[in-house]
């Protein structure tokens, strides 16, 4: 004959385990509820950086286009010249010139990525 063993859990064991299962819900909620908004946080800053760096490419591939063009502009004007001074002053022009171009550009690339860090720092807050 089986023995039937009644085993009751007294009131006030229960009352803690669900106070206790209660607790954990509540600072699981809380944990999912800051991993979403870390994730959202760096999705902010990700997409304001990938629009930076996109800006700061296309900006690089225009200077390099200009600067290309540039070249080929010199090298042209190279070629045409009638004598030694005129190829002297050629070169020392598209020296000038180009050395100031360079700076600007320098600049605007500096703006650019100073721009896109701030940017991101901002989509954090």
């Amino acid at each position: 004959m089986a023995h039937e063993t009644h085993f009751e859990i007294p009131a006030d064991m229960h009352a803690f385990t669900e106070k206790s299962v209660e607790q954990a819900r509540r600072a699981f909620d809380t944990f999912v509820s800051a991993a979403h908004g870390t994730a959202t946080a760096f999705e902010g800053r990700a997409a304001a950086v990938r629009k930076g760096s996109e800006d700061l490419r296309q900006r690089a591939m225009a200077f390099a286009e200009q600067n290309v063009a540039s070249s080929f502009d010199f090298a042209h004007r190279l070629v045409h010249a009638r004598d030694l001074p005129e190829m002297i002053s050629v070169q020392s022009e598209y020296v000038k010139a180009q050395m100031q171009v360079l700076a600007e550009q320098a600049r605007e690339l500096s703006e650019t990525a100073s721009q896109t860090a701030r940017n991101a720092a901002k989509s954090h807050q």
